[in-house]
């Protein structure tokens, strides 16, 4: 159920008990449902709260942003009033370029997030050939479809496709807006995350985010392409427990466990920032 007092959030079940929050930051052309599923399964060590971007789903009647530095700041804005506890960030693809500008500014007032998960994306800096939002509305669904993170039903429907294209051809044409500053980089731990056959994204790619903190960093490769979150969502949640049990010094049990030091803070390891590639037994690099 969204949040009548912020529509920037979705929360999909409350957990008022849980000891950290994770703000979700979707995809280019995402909207904040696509992390339901990964709500459910964290709840009730986990409290999830989504990011609904403008022009979408309940709020489709709002203008898109279409600059990275405006969006950055909205969601600033709307997200710090809400956080209580300990806060993790977690983003996909742009919602990853997204989450990482979000720990600058968080950190910036003070709040130095648990941990931000980068997943799908190369790190900032870092070579990335970007969709063009002035493409064909024909280009951009084939474009999408090769990714296999949108269902087809989506695509397909005349009323619904229109509404998709514009908000995915806003959050292209924000991401060619965004300027990288190469001499700032979060203090937060970073984990990054990859499919192991996602062909936006190697995993040399994933792990150039070591380069983007002062804190440790680890990587975790999935069997799957760009949306391997889609068919990878019990280990991956089963992760995101265990770094955040970890990073606080947690035995790894589905409670993430009791934070010292405040709602919202957290000092980051001194640990070794060599990437450490974690796969599945028998997983091929």
């Amino acid at each position: 159920m969204a949040d009548d007092q912020n529509r920037w959030i979705r929360r999909f079940r409350s957990a008022p008990d849980a000891r950290t929050q994770l703000v979700c930051l979707p995809h280019a052309g995402g909207a904040a449902s696509y992390y339901r599923p990964m709500a459910l399964r964290l709840w009730p060590d986990v409290e999830v709260l989504a990011v609904q971007y403008p022009g979408r789903q309940n709020r489709a009647n709002e203008p898109c942003v279409e600059n990275f530095a405006d969006l950055t700041d909205q969601v600033v804005a709307a997200v710090r009033p809400e956080l209580d506890r300990p806060v993790a960030l977690f983003g996909h693809s742009m919602g990853t370029l997204l989450a990482f500008e979000v720990a600058k500014r968080l950190e910036a007032d003070g709040v130095v997030p648990v941990v931000l998960f980068a997943s799908g994306r190369r790190a900032p800096g870092r070579p990335q050939p970007e969709p063009d939002h002035r493409a064909s509305d024909d280009d951009l669904v084939a474009e999408i479809a090769e990714l296999n993170g949108t269902e087809d039903r989506l695509l397909e429907n005349e009323d619904m496709r229109p509404l998709f294209l514009l908000a995915l051809r806003a959050d292209y044409r924000a991401i060619e807006t965004y300027h990288h500053d190469p001499k700032s980089m979060v203090a937060c731990p970073v984990v990054a995350l990859t499919g192991d056959s996602d062909n936006r994204v190697s995993i040399d790619d994933a792990a150039s985010w070591a380069t983007q903190t002062t804190g440790s960093f680890d990587l975790h490769v999935f069997p799957g392409d760009h949306f391997y979150l889609n068919h990878q969502l019990a280990p991956l949640t089963d992760v995101l427990v265990q770094q955040l049990g970890a990073l606080r010094g947690d035995s790894v049990t589905s409670n993430i466990g009791t934070a010292a030091g405040g709602p919202g803070v957290w000092p980051p390891l001194t640990a070794s920032r060599s990437p450490v590639t974690n796969r599945p037994p028998g997983e091929a690099r």
